[in-house]
């Protein structure tokens, strides 16, 4: 899929940052679409779909933990991939904006070069076609959907969270090291802190359960056999 497909939605409460991203992107051949609070960016998402937004943390109205929590529990549009692009680096701001369904957290301010690869690198993972299926038990892993089933029933899962079930359950059994984890999930232009990982594989403990998971403490985790 050429970039000149897929629709990206901006969302900031100020003008200044909205129109220099906006600028940047729709150079690349983007469609680029703008909202400056959450509330509008949500009814806006469902009128457009689109593949990426990028989420400010603090606005008005609605902030970008609310919104991308409404969103990822949207079946419209719970699928996008969403970034947050925020002046708030701290430990905790970055945690919750993962807990919230984040696939990627970007701290302002960033150089366009690097946001731009960045984006890159976050839409390259819809471009992959890869129609694997991965069945343990009762678990259904559908690469080509990016759908998750357990015992019968659908499980939502935000694209990061997916990929990492995807990436364990692809060799059960083997030990994944925590940098190889970060560099095949997230790649090699994106740089997450340190708990980034253990964050999702909470998460994914929560909704699959805990027995498919192991830690190897001090180096990585595996897929249960």
């Amino acid at each position: 899929m050429g970039s000149e497909n897929f629709k990206i939605l901006l969302v900031d409460d100020e003008p200044d940052i909205l129109e220099i991203i906006s600028y940047t992107l729709k150079g690349d051949g983007y469609l680029v679409y703008t909202a400056e609070n959450g509330v509008k960016a949500i009814k806006l998402a469902k009128k457009i779909k689109p593949h990426l937004i990028i989420l400010d943390l603090m606005m008005p109205e609605m902030n970008g933990i609310e919104a991308c929590e409404i969103i990822r529990n949207d079946s419209e549009i719970g699928n996008a991939l969403i970034a947050f692009l925020s002046a708030r680096g701290e430990d905790y701001s970055q945690v919750a904006g993962f807990n919230a369904g984040a696939d990627d957290y970007i701290t302002k301010p960033i150089k366009p070069k690097l946001l731009k690869s960045k984006i890159k690198s976050l839409l390259r993972r819809i471009s992959q076609d890869e129609g694997e299926v991965i069945k343990k038990g009762s678990l259904t892993i559908d690469r080509s959907s990016y759908k998750v089933s357990l015992n019968g029933k659908d499980i939502s899962l935000p694209r990061k969270e997916f990929e990492l079930l995807f990436l364990l359950g692809s060799k059960p059994g083997k030990v994944f090291k925590r940098e190889f984890i970060l560099e095949s999930v997230w790649g090699k232009d994106v740089v997450v802190g340190d708990r980034t990982i253990d964050v999702h594989i909470r998460k994914l403990r929560e909704k699959i359960g805990d027995s498919y998971f192991k830690t190897i403490k001090g180096v990585g985790y595996k897929f249960q056999n």
